[in-house]
């Protein structure tokens, strides 16, 4: 049935060449594309070894409609840097208008493509074929990942040239469109860094590096590709609370074409002429965004020199930008915090195996206040803590005889879990905390951890009740829990403070934007931050059973694998600072998962686990 029919298109993974690290080499397992047959789903290309680079194979003489439909689909998952072998597919004018790099659309499988014949003529010389899927993520012109849900329809227009008979696509799709396996294989998600704008921190150096996530092609000069990514300037959702400290208009040399680190990690970069007239302060922070950015891509990269208008502007290395800037995972913390069978606030070196705890010095390790959880500054100077029955918030410092005054917050819930949740410290020496009454749900922050609580306002759209709070080490991201019925789910916020206009009035500070990190649980008992854009999560997803996994704040799954398996996780933590073991409470008691072990009991009575912030 259908054998001169030019209806259904199939891919095969054997359009593409493969260039390995021993040379090139055509990929074995190679099937021709067929001319005609039936319908067929566009399937992704099997995940290949991430050292293997692929290249598209251009349109055969005579190719049919179903030919070069699958073969463009094919293209747009190769590592062709500028989408050349894709664009010869399409007319000459589709391919001027055509715009690989506005958007990448992930599917959970490779697109269906059916054609769809004009009044029932199959020898038509004009084709449109509907490309179909299950919609799992967009990539935008800013490379920002956003998850995506529902279905994937969209047409793709053929015709075939009146003198050579050669069919091509007059409308492509918009962007690129690929199965979630040739993303992976595709793409990799890299942090590049900008500095909080509206944040001071308590401690030196005074600026917070921020974590801005996006995908690059892994092996299109992912370097060069970051380099001008930064550039750019910040994605749009970051944009309102960072600022970049290279100058408006700053691009690469036009002479570059690649960016390599020399035999000694270091790398030269040339920039235009905007960035030629910065002073020397301006020109470290410049090369210290850049130097943030680069090792998080990859440890070739120790020093950065920066060139503009033919004269070296300045070199950093990785000793001077700590002075230039902060970031949180790269500041270790001193002690792992825990509550003892006694409820009191109990304290281990952080990077040793002592299981022995010693009772923080102040009234929260030394008194006889009964505590439920707690929550440790950054600084380790001070420390909040809730109450057994959740209803009071204390406040005291880490030093020995201090006293503990009344209660900083007093909720009005009805039970424990209808009071004040786990607080967290920010960058600033902040105290957040939500207050969880059903009566009067608010997320409430206290300066410097004393005084009236400032009501945080919220997105108006938010539903449900904020269930616990972490505010990220850069002080410009925070992760709420928040449920709604019996779903809970994570969601990343923006906080954005402003001064008010009347002397002696407290700043204004906000939540916006709301996004789930986790748009496929149904519900989160337990979060951490574990890096500069990485959390761990505690739950479940839809129709399954507890798991602990990594996720990133823009809603996409790291790479690595997921830590170990702990049955009855209560209670997870982490340090930005991955050098330090992931930590929790469960049925064992306290845990902690050292790199590259198994999870090991600290002491079998304790609770409340927690790093500082």
């Amino acid at each position: 049935m259908g054998a001169d029919r030019e209806g259904g298109a199939r891919r095969r993974p054997g359009r593409a060449v493969a260039y390995a690290a021993c040379g090139a080499v055509l990929l074995t397992g190679c099937a021709s594309m067929p001319d005609s047959g039936d319908l067929r789903g566009v399937e992704s290309t099997p995940r290949q070894d991430t050292q293997v680079r692929v290249f598209a194979m251009p349109p055969r003489e005579d190719a049919s409609s179903s030919e070069i439909v699958s073969g463009f689909l094919e293209a747009l998952t190769s590592d062709d840097p500028d989408y050349e072998t894709a664009s010869k597919y399409l007319t000459e004018e589709a391919s001027r208008r055509w715009q690989p790099k506005l958007s990448t659309t992930v599917l959970a499988n490779g697109p269906g493509a059916e054609a769809e014949h004009v009044g029932g003529r199959e020898e038509s010389d004009s084709l449109t074929y509907t490309l179909t899927g299950t919609r799992v993520a967009t990539v935008d012109a800013q490379q920002s990942y956003a998850p995506a849900s529902g279905d994937y329809s969209e047409s793709m227009h053929l015709v075939r040239d009146k003198r050579s008979r050669q069919w091509r696509i007059d409308v492509p799709p918009r962007g690129v469109v690929m199965g979630e396996s040739d993303f992976q294989r595709n793409y990799m998600s890299v942090d590049k860094y900008y500095f909080a704008s509206n944040i001071t921190l308590g401690t030196s150096p005074h600026t917070a590096a921020v974590a801005d996530p996006v995908y690059v092609r892994r092996n299109v000069d992912p370097m060069t590709q970051m380099v001008r990514s930064l550039l750019k300037g910040p994605t749009r959702w970051l944009n309102p609370v960072v600022r970049s400290s290279f100058p408006t208009g700053t691009a690469l040399d036009k002479t570059v074409d690649s960016l390599t680190p020399d035999d000694r990690n270091i790398l030269t970069v040339p920039l235009n002429d905007k960035a030629a007239r910065v002073g020397p302060a301006k020109c470290d922070e410049m090369a210290a965004q850049l130097l943030f950015t680069l090792q998080n891509l990859t440890p070739t990269v120790d020093e950065i020199v920066l060139e503009a208008g033919g004269r070296q502007l300045c070199a950093l290395d990785e000793f001077q930008a700590k002075a230039v800037a902060v970031r949180g995972s790269v500041e270790r913390a001193g002690y792992l915090y825990f509550l003892d069978d006694e409820h009191r606030l109990v304290r281990l070196a952080a990077a040793a195996n002592d299981a022995e705890p010693d009772p923080v010095p102040g009234a929260l390790g030394e008194g006889e206040r009964e505590l439920r959880s707690v929550a440790v500054s950054r600084d380790e100077d001070m420390a909040a803590g809730i109450g057994l029955d959740g209803k009071n918030l204390y406040v005291g410092a880490l030093v020995s005889g201090g006293p503990l005054g009344e209660p900083e917050l007093t909720s009005g819930g009805k039970t424990a879990e209808e009071r004040l949740s786990a607080p967290s410290w920010d960058a600033q020496g902040d105290l957040w905390v939500a207050d969880r009454d059903p009566r009067d749900p608010r997320l409430l922050l206290l300066k410097e951890g004393v005084g009236d609580p400032l009501v945080v306002k919220t997105p108006p759209g938010l539903e449900g009740r904020i269930e616990s709070v972490k505010v990220a080490a850069d002080g410009v991201r925070i992760a709420l829990v928040v449920k709604k019925g019996d779903k809970s789910s994570l969601l990343i916020g923006r906080i954005e403070r402003s001064e008010d206009q009347k002397a002696g009035e407290r700043s204004a500070v906000s939540v916006h934007e709301l996004r789930s990190a986790t748009p496929e649980w149904e519900e989160v008992t337990a979060m951490s931050w574990a890096g500069d854009s990485r959390l761990v999560v505690v739950g479940r997803e839809k129709g399954g059973v507890q798991t602990m996994r990594y996720v990133q704040v823009d809603g996409s799954t790291p790479e690595g694998s997921a830590p170990a398996a702990l049955s009855g996780v209560k209670e997870i933590t982490a340090s930005e600072d991955a050098r330090l073991p992931l930590v929790g409470y469960s049925e064992d008691g306290i845990v902690r998962l050292p790199s590259g072990t198994q999870w090991q009991k600290v002491v079998t009575d304790g609770t409340a686990p927690v790093y500082p912030g």
